[in-house]
């Protein structure tokens, strides 16, 4: 039969038969829509209704109509709160342990989540549900978000109908790598145009609800919101970067102490809690110079105007729930996925790329960008006493699992299921990210299934915090933790909770810092958090036995929910293996075009190894100029192209210093091979070669070649992102590019005199 559970009767008539049809899959009425807003590197003291100094009124608007939790805590690390947050399961329960970029050939982390741990996605979609994913998804393998998939763990093969969104960890605000579905798609407009990727987001995810509320009223919809914001790169339109000039003045110790005080203040942190000491590395503000608090207020001002903005497109998406008439039967969950980042260094950087090429800029440097700073000519991240700042009251950073990495805001606004009596008030609760699935389900009335697609389920490992909601709403707050433990594990950095006290180790891992093999087993704190919200008492010295408990239980958690091995040297996370169908397993690669952006991931490692592009190009009339491939930015990258004059250039563009060639004669006219070559002489300069039909016609010494060049991706026959100023982006080929091939060689020049004279050669310049 073609219907296994067919109810009717069927005979060689349908005048002898009786229909059937199937009741749809709804579920009950009255059941609520969810929304779950997801803000990137936003620590716990940077949000209005959490004590911070930047306008937050729509987060305040949620909190004013729900409730805040004081006591919340993530991951540390984005991927693996993600995908905390989506499962109900701990990261490396799920296969998570950091960073989708990564598999280390352990269970415990293979950059996707398992088959075995099912997303809310899938589950409410089964219920009923739409399902919608609208911003950074970050959990599929980094070798598997180009446009040639495999699509198995992009956002449709993982529950939801529709996404519109990136798949990296981040993108430029201006120029972002966006795909549809499971297809890339073009930015709506230019920065000329007033483009910015939140804007654009919440546009679609508006956009969604508003067809389902106009065709299938019926059903329910999941809408997972995840922000850019406010991972670097700082970018914000103008009005909101002018809106912020001069308010950060004072310097961030006299921030941090006004955030700590309005905590105190508004109930978000316990009486007495002490303000955590500054973060070794983070000087006092009056020692640095004027130039330096320039620098740095002017960085921040990008941060506040980036979180401002994101800000309002939230009360975009509130004033358009409210004008549909959902917003008393929608809950909204909103949260950060780890706490403020300490990617900038002590002084800041205007390309957030240096950070992970290991290379400080001088402050002249920024002195000389300083207007650029926020705008699409920059890709900021600001020092670390403004994150500490965006951390108050705790120590540390994102990675952490000190309080600066994992404890983060969080807000539940739901005005038709919490009490009125109780909105704004706080909660101090005990509670993890792994929590915030089973509250959505245990509210909707819906059970975690056995299995998903055929595939038994791993059991749900979060506890509902939706006892915190009522029913005695106004009992709610003074309600012990249903909690028992949870542990913590980022990169090294360790961490177990229970009965509240909490044990923590940090491992460094910050590539300035030498990295030491094996875990450091000396330098464990205890903190008794009931009584010392910012960890700033260590007990370790006066409560021994209670630690060594402690360290136990965590090493028994780490068994129970495959947290071993754990990562104790920098390589571990980088720890991989060429697989095939990979970049990293080719050394050839051939492009035919027209083709879609190609995200860094996909494309041949330029920063990395040495390289020669082959371009075969035809130029019927002679005349035809433009871009023949670009990666990167105007802050960062690289870009081949023809010039009004005829002549091929490349531009090599590490971090706005510019090396550029130029051939000696122009391109002739019809078809033509055109060659870049470039080497790398060790562990930064290089050298630069042209050819034209294989004739020499330019080469230059190279000072300094990034690793690591772009979130954005390669795009070949034009530049929408400007890499070079001698041209108006995005400069298209206006002739035909047939084929480009790529060669790349791990083989660098073994002469080390020749390699310590250029570089001697370069510092002398």
């Amino acid at each position: 039969m073609a219907e296994s559970d067919f109810r009717g009767t069927i005979r060689r008539l349908t005048s002898e038969s009786e229909p059937w049809w199937p009741d749809p899959v709804l579920p009950p009425a009255g059941t609520p829509n969810v929304v779950v807003i997801l803000l990137d590197d936003t620590g716990f003291g940077h949000l209005g209704c959490f004590g911070g100094l930047v306008d937050t009124p729509n987060f305040d608007r949620l909190a004013a109509r729900g409730l805040r939790y004081s006591n919340f805590h993530t991951t540390a690390l984005c991927s693996p709160t993600r995908a905390c947050l989506l499962t109900g399961r701990n990261h490396h329960s799920v296969g998570m342990r950091a960073l989708s970029n990564f598999d280390t050939g352990f269970p415990n982390m293979r950059g996707r989540i398992a088959a075995s741990a099912g997303t809310l996605a899938e589950v409410l979609h089964e219920e009923g549900f739409a399902t919608f994913a609208v911003g950074k998804w970050h959990l599929t393998p980094m070798r598997e978000a180009s446009a040639a998939g495999p699509f198995t763990d992009w956002p449709l093969q993982k529950g939801f109908d529709r996404f519109y969104g990136f798949m990296q960890g981040e993108t430029d605000q201006f120029h972002p790598e966006l795909s549809e579905d499971n297809r890339p798609a073009p930015v709506a407009r230019t920065p000329g145009e007033r483009y910015h990727v939140s804007e654009d987001l919440v546009d679609q995810a508006i956009g969604m609800v508003r067809t389902k509320a106009s065709l299938v009223p019926e059903r329910p919809f999941f809408l997972y919101l995840a922000f850019g914001a406010t991972h670097a790169p700082h970018q914000a339109p103008d009005a909101y970067l002018e809106k912020w000039r001069g308010r950060f003045d004072d310097g961030w110790d006299a921030c941090r102490q006004r955030v700590y005080e309005r905590q105190l203040e508004m109930g978000v942190i316990p009486p007495g809690t002490q303000l955590a000491p500054r973060n070794p590395g983070v000087r006092p503000w009056e020692e640095l110079d004027g130039d330096e608090q320039r620098v740095a207020c002017r960085l921040q001002e990008a941060f506040a105007a980036m979180l401002d903005h994101t800000d309002a497109q939230v009360g975009r998406l509130l004033d358009e729930l409210d004008h549909l008439g959902l917003a008393d039967d929608t809950i909204v969950v909103a949260l950060s996925d780890n706490g403020a980042s300490r990617e900038g260094f002590e002084t800041g950087i205007v390309d957030t790329f240096r950070y992970f090429n290991n290379i400080p800029q001088p402050i002249d440097e920024m002195v000389e960008r300083i207007d650029d700073i926020g705008t699409r000519r920059s890709n900021t991240n600001y020092p670390r006493g403004w994150a500490q700042v965006g951390n108050t009251p705790g120590r540390w950073y994102k990675s952490h699992t000190h309080a600066g990495g994992v404890r983060d805001p969080l807000i539940v606004s739901w005005p038709g299921g919490i009490d009125a009596t109780v909105h704004g008030q706080v909660r101090t609760q005990f509670h993890h990210v792994i929590d915030l699935a089973p509250t959505i389900l245990e509210v909707l009335g819906v059970e975690a299934p056995a299995s998903i697609k055929g595939i038994g389920q791993q059991p749900i490992e979060g506890t509902s915090l939706a006892y915190t909601f009522g029913p005695d709403a106004a009992d709610a707050a003074a309600v012990p933790t249903r909690k028992t433990a949870q542990y913590f594990e980022m990169q090294g950095n360790r961490a177990i909770w229970a009965d509240g006290w909490k044990a923590v180790s940090k491992h460094e891992h910050d590539p300035l810092h030498s990295f030491e093999d094996g875990l450091e087993e000396g330098n464990w704190e205890l903190f008794h958090l009931d009584e010392d919200f910012s960890e700033s008492r260590d007990l370790a010295a006066t409560e021994p036995e209670r630690l060594r408990a402690m360290i136990d239980l965590f090493w028994s958690e780490a068994e129970r929910y495959d947290v071993l091995p754990i990562m104790d040297r920098a390589g571990n996370l980088f720890a991989g293996h060429a697989t095939a169908g990979t970049p990293a397993s080719r050394s050839s690669f051939t492009y035919h075009p027209p083709l879609a952006r190609v995200p860094p991931e996909g494309a041949p490692p330029f920063g990395s190894r040495n390289w020669t592009m082959r371009f075969e190009v035809d130029r019927p009339q002679g005349d035809e100029v433009g871009v023949l491939l670009a990666f990167g930015t105007f802050n960062n990258g690289l870009v081949v192209y023809v010039d009004a004059e005829g002549h091929l250039v490349y531009d090599h563009n590490a971090f706005t210093t510019h090396t550029v060639l130029r051939s000696e004669d122009a391109v002739p006219a019809g078809s033509s091979v055109l060659e870049v070559q470039q080497q790398r002489i060790r562990r930064g300069p290089g050298r630069a070669w042209l050819l034209v039909d294989g004739v020499p016609s330019a080469e230059a010494d190279i000072p300094l070649i990034p690793t690591m060049i772009s979130p954005v991706g390669m795009d070949l026959g034009h530049n929408p992102t400007g890499i070079s100023d001698a041209y108006e982006a995005p400069f298209a080929f206006s002739g035909r590019l047939e084929r480009v091939t790529i060669r790349t060689d791990r083989t660098f020049r073994p002469d080390e005199e020749v390699a310590f004279a250029v570089e001697a050669a370069f510092a002398t310049d």
